[in-house]
C-alpha cells in the first residue's frame, strides 16, 4: 500500500561518552573540573596568548595535533596531571599533635620514611612510637609523584554511541517527518486508515503526537466537512427553489435528480480506476448545479400550465416532457462535451483534471438517462401528496382553518 517510505531523522552521528571512575580519580587527586579543562585544552578553542606584530595581531589557540582529533580512541594518548595528594606522604593527627611529611628532615627521619613506606602499602603507623593513629589521624599516599601524568585510560572508559546529526523543530517541539508514496492501485483514504491503525497499535505516549501533513492533511480536512458542505449546498438550493416556485413540495422534486448524478459520478470513477479524491468531490458539487436544470425545465413548464391554463397535473407534465426534451438534451450535451477534454486530457496536471472531468461526464450521462423518466413520476406522486394535504383539513371540518396549500 505504501511505497518509498522515508524519514528525515538522521541518527547516524557518532558520539563518545567518557565514563569516569570517581574512586580512582579521588585516589589520584584528579577532580572533574581538571578533566573538563584538559579536554577543553585538547579539543576546544582556548586562546592562550596573543602575538602582536607591527601590522597585525595573532591569537594563539591551544589544541592537540589534528592527527589526534580524528579517532575517539586517541583519548588513550591524552594524559592529565595528578593532584597534590601524591605529594603528601603522611598527614598525622595523633595525641601529640605532630605532623610528619615525606620531605621532613627533623628529628625522626627514619620514622617518617617508615610511615611513608607503610602508607604506600596501606598500613598506618605513628611517627612518634609504636602507638597507632587516633581517630583524627589521616594517612595519604600515591604511586604517582607530585605533578605526575596519568593516561585517561587509568580512570575512564570511552563508549561510542549514536546521536542525531540534526533535530528538526515545528514550533517549540522536535519533530520527525515520515514521507511516503502510494502503491499502484492504492488510495489515499486506505493509506490514512492503515497508518492510523498502526499508530493506535503502537500505543504512543501522550507526549508524542502524530498528525498528517501535506496531501494527507488536506484529504482529512476535506472529509471532515464534506457532508456539511453538501448539506449546505442542498439547503441553499431548496430555499431558492422554494421562493421561486412558492412551494414546499416541488423543490424536493427537483432535488430528487441529484442522487442519480452522484451515483453516476462514482460509477464512472470506478470504471476508469480513479480514486474518489478532493477534485472528484468538487465535480460532484458542480453536478448539483448542472443536473437539476433538467427537472427545473420540466417542472417550471408544468406548473405554469397548471396555474395559467388549468391543465391537470398528468397532462401538464406530459406536455412539459415533450416540449422541453430538446432544450434539456442541448444543455446536457453542451455540459457533457465540455467535460470530455478534462476526462481524456493528458500531460502536466492531468492527474488533477481527469477526476473532475470523469465525475462530470459520468454524472451527466447517468442522470440524463434516469431523470427523463423519474422526474415526471416523482412530480405526479408529490402532486397527489399535496392534494391529500389540501383535502384533509376540509374533511375534518375544523372551523376557522383554511385548506393547506402545499404548492
Amino acid at each position: 500500500m505504501l511505497r518509498d517510505v522515508a524519514s528525515d531523522q538522521q541518527v547516524q552521528g557518532l558520539r563518545t561518552l567518557i565514563s569516569m571512575d570517581r574512586a580512582t580519580m579521588a585516589r589520584l587527586g584528579i577532580t572533574p573540573s581538571a578533566v573538563d579543562q584538559t579536554l577543553y585544552d585538547a579539543y576546544g578553542q582556548r586562546q592562550v596568548s596573543t602575538m602582536f606584530t607591527q601590522l597585525n595581531q595573532y591569537h594563539v589557540v591551544l589544541e592537540v595535533d589534528p592527527t589526534f582529533q580524528r579517532n575517539p580512541l586517541n583519548l588513550r594518548d591524552l594524559y592529565i596531571r595528578t593532584g597534590n595528594a601524591g605529594s603528601t606522604g603522611v598527614v598525622a593527627g595523633g595525641s601529640s599533635g605532630t605532623t610528619a611529611t615525606g620531605g621532613a628532615s627533623s628529628a625522626n627521619a627514619a620514622a617518617a620514611a617508615a610511615a611513608s613506606t607503610s602508607a604506600s602499602t596501606g598500613a598506618t603507623t605513628s611517627s612518634s612510637g609504636n602507638n597507632a593513629f587516633g581517630a583524627g589521624s589521616i594517612a595519604s599516599s600515591s604511586a604517582f609523584p607530585n605533578g605526575g601524568q596519568v593516561s585517561f585510560d587509568a580512570f575512564s572508559k570511552t563508549v561510542l554511541t549514536s546521536v542525531p546529526i540534526t533535530v528538526n523543530h515545528q514550533g517549540q517541539f522536535p519533530v520527525v517527518t515520515l514521507s511516503f508514496n502510494l502503491a499502484p492501485g492504492a488510495s489515499l483514504g486506505d493509506a490514512v486508515v492503515a497508518i492510523n491503525k498502526v499508530k493506535d497499535d503502537l500505543g504512543l505516549p501522550a507526549s508524542i503526537q502524530a498528525d498528517f501533513q501535506g496531501t494527507a492533511a488536506a484529504f482529512q480536512a476535506s472529509l471532515a466537512n464534506e457532508w456539511m458542505l453538501i448539506l449546505a449546498a442542498l439547503v441553499t438550493v431548496y430555499i431558492v427553489l422554494g421562493v421561486l416556485y412558492e412551494s414546499y413540495i416541488h423543490p424536493i422534486t427537483i432535488l430528487s435528480t441529484l442522487p442519480s448524478a452522484g451515483v453516476g459520478a462514482l460509477l464512472a470513477l470506478n470504471l476508469c480506476h480513479n480514486d474518489f479524491s478532493v477534485i472528484a468531490l468538487i465535480g460532484i458539487v458542480l453536478l448539483i448545479g448542472i443536473v437539476k436544470k433538467n427537472a427545473i425545465m420540466m417542472i417550471d413548464f408544468a406548473l405554469d400550465a397548471e396555474r395559467k391554463e388549468g391543465m391537470p397535473p398528468l397532462e401538464a407534465i406530459y406536455q412539459a416532457c415533450l416540449l422541453r426534451f430538446r432544450p434539456i438534451m442541448m444543455t446536457t450535451m453542451a455540459a457533457l462535451l465540455g467535460g470530455v477534454p478534462l476526462a481524456l486530457g493528458t500531460g502536466t496536471g492531468s492527474e488533477l483534471r481527469r477526476p473532475l472531468g470523469i465525475a462530470i461526464v459520468g454524472g451527466l450521462i447517468f442522470s440524463q438517462l434516469l431523470t427523463l423518466y423519474t422526474t415526471p413520476v416523482i412530480y405526479l406522486w408529490f402532486d397527489r401528496l399535496a392534494q391529500r394535504f389540501r383535502r384533509h383539513p376540509a374533511e375534518q371540518g375544523i372551523p376557522g382553518q383554511e385548506p393547506m396549500t402545499a404548492e
